[in-house]
């Protein structure tokens, strides 16, 4: 995956802010004085956190997440951050108009004021001032039951081991938990700590963990055997959904073009809009707006490949499609068009239709 991109995508994913604000505190530094909060409306700031917000700012409100790692300037610590020398105003704008020259997107359109407020208020009270850890990501709440299950690849996740410490070095025990983290937990946890960085790491994004395993498959019975499990491991059976949204079309008879386009397309738009076209994909499901279903008929019938250039070329605002002008050229442009028309919805050839229509 091309680090140009997946910045986009970063940027384009971060359904979180870079401020926030906490309840029933009044600030001196804020014009408006923050109304008290009841339990429900922090809880319910809350969910709209640990849905929008995580990605970036972490579960934790620490920021210290993957994809954090991956963005200048770094998104807010809120752990870090003093109540009273951040206002409550700033912060509910920040949040509806987000922050230029930053990966924090506006949420004005996509959340209402009282949402706006709800999060911004928990923000504040749950990280800033009551300096409370939230919910830890991996929690059962999160989809990841039992995660203690994983221990042995903790000190690879954490750092407190080198991923790429000599393997002679380690004990039976590391090794093992090596080989767990290399299997199960690299997906989200490919920034692990290194001694020598190297040349960045590229491969095929899927957007699930990588566990090893296969639709059909029983996980809720510990110990399970069989290709790419691990001895009394459970695979984390949240991922299963999106598998089959990350299998790449087998087409027979592709043109030269075509072949060229499946590349790019699988290389690059597939992190958003799955391998199969759909959108269902895990990454797809938390964009909002969704990532545009390239096989619907409702919205490809009127797709022609002139607008669909100039949607890739120069991205939809006030979406998740950002412009690939500067990062694909025009015949790379054109080649995944070619793939797109063939392998999920043919492309009307009437140049009448206007440019106007579904995202």
């Amino acid at each position: 995956m091309r680090i140009a991109l997946f910045m986009a995508l970063l940027v384009s994913l971060t359904a979180c802010f870079d401020s926030t604000a906490p309840a029933n505190v009044a600030l001196k530094t804020s014009s408006v004085a923050q109304p008290a909060a009841t339990p429900n409306d922090h809880e319910l700031g809350r969910s709209i956190y640990n849905f929008r917000c995580y990605f970036c700012h972490g579960y934790s409100g620490d920021a210290q997440t993957l994809a954090s790692s991956y963005l200048e300037p770094r998104p807010r610590d809120f752990n870090a951050t003093s109540a009273d020398k951040l206002s409550r105003d700033s912060m509910l704008d920040a949040v509806k108009n987000g922050r230029s020259g930053t990966a924090m997107k506006g949420f004005e359109g996509i959340l209402k004021p009282a949402e706006i407020a709800l999060v911004t208020d928990f923000v504040r009270r749950e990280f800033m001032i009551d300096k409370s850890p939230n919910t830890r990501y991996h929690t059962t709440e999160n989809g990841w039951p039992n995660h203690e299950r994983y221990a042995a690849a903790f000190p690879f996740a954490t750092g407190t081991i080198m991923l790429d410490a000599p393997v002679e070095s380690m004990t039976p025990e590391q090794r093992a938990g090596r080989r767990l983290f290399m299997s199960s937990c690299v997906s989200c946890h490919d920034r692990a700590k290194v001694s020598e960085p190297g040349a960045p790491w590229e491969s095929r994004p899927l957007s699930y963990p990588r566990n090893g395993f296969s639709p059909g498959d029983n996980y809720a019975s510990p110990g399970r055997t069989g290709p790419g499990a691990t001895p009394g491991v459970d695979a984390v059976t949240s991922a299963t959904p999106y598998h089959l949204h990350d299998k790449v079309p087998q087409l027979a008879g592709l043109s030269a073009q075509q072949r060229m386009g499946e590349s790019l397309y699988q290389e690059n738009c597939a992190f958003c809009h799955a391998a199969d076209g759909t959108g269902r994909n895990w990454i797809g499901s938390f964009l909002e707006p969704h990532p545009r279903d390239l096989t619907s008929k409702v919205v490809m019938s009127a797709m022609t490949p002139e607008r669909l250039s100039g949607v890739i070329r120069d991205g939809l605002p006030e979406t998740s499609m950002p412009a690939w002008k500067s990062v694909l050229k025009e015949d790379e442009i054109e080649a995944v068009v070619a793939y797109v028309g063939r392998a999920f919805h043919p492309l009307s050839q009437s140049p009448s239709v206007a440019a106007s229509g579904a995202r």
